[in-house]
């Protein structure tokens, strides 16, 4: 798939303000300082498109990304960033539970994962989640350029064991080195299509 244009169509703050799209729509998902915004920019090809900080819980909102006026990339909130107020914390719950509960384009859901750390306790729940409602989701292992070679060969195996999970996918990827773009850009192509 070639992205040859992007776009962002709405921010949103609050549930009762997601647009009903008139597109298939694939969410990223994941904890605060995974690499969401930057995972974004490197598949669009556009560093400018989603603000990156090395602050978390920087995305506040759910951002609809128009992608070559077929589909939406959606920019889910990080969650599990203790230093927020409980307040903002339950704020963001609702918005994300808001998203993931009620589209009905959303055809996928892409849960990263830090592969230095593995799946957290959150992650475990949005997982659990995900399954719960049926949704289909894979899993990207985020910043594999900062893994140890030992540490690499272990990391799917880490994944699944803690996930339980012996089917879930899971795509290895870097920001930095762009490794798994291309094969996540697959994995959208037949989620927005099916």
């Amino acid at each position: 798939m070639k992205i040859r244009k992007v776009s962002l169509y709405r921010t949103v703050y609050k549930p009762e303000d997601l647009p009903q799209t008139p597109y298939n729509e694939v969410a990223f998902v994941g904890r605060s300082n995974v690499g969401k915004s930057s995972l974004l920019n490197t598949l669009v090809n556009n560093f400018k498109l989603a603000k990156v900080s090395s602050e978390p819980g920087k995305t506040r909102s759910v951002n609809f990304y128009l992608v070559n006026d077929s589909f939406f990339l959606v920019d889910l909130p990080g969650y599990g960033f203790a230093k927020v107020p409980l307040s903002e914390q339950k704020r963001w719950r609702e918005l994300i539970e808001g998203y993931l509960r009620d589209r009905d384009r959303l055809k996928g859901v892409f849960l990263l994962v830090d592969s230095r750390v593995g799946p957290t306790e959150k992650d475990i729940q949005m997982k659990e989640w995900l399954d719960f409602y049926g949704i289909p989701h894979v899993v990207v292992a985020t910043k594999v350029d900062k893994l140890k070679k030992s540490e690499r060969s272990k990391l799917e195996r880490k994944i699944r064991d803690v996930f339980r999970d012996e089917t879930v996918e899971i795509i290895p990827f870097s920001s930095k080195t762009r490794e798994g773009r291309d094969k996540l850009l697959k994995e959208i192509k037949r989620l927005v299509e099916s």
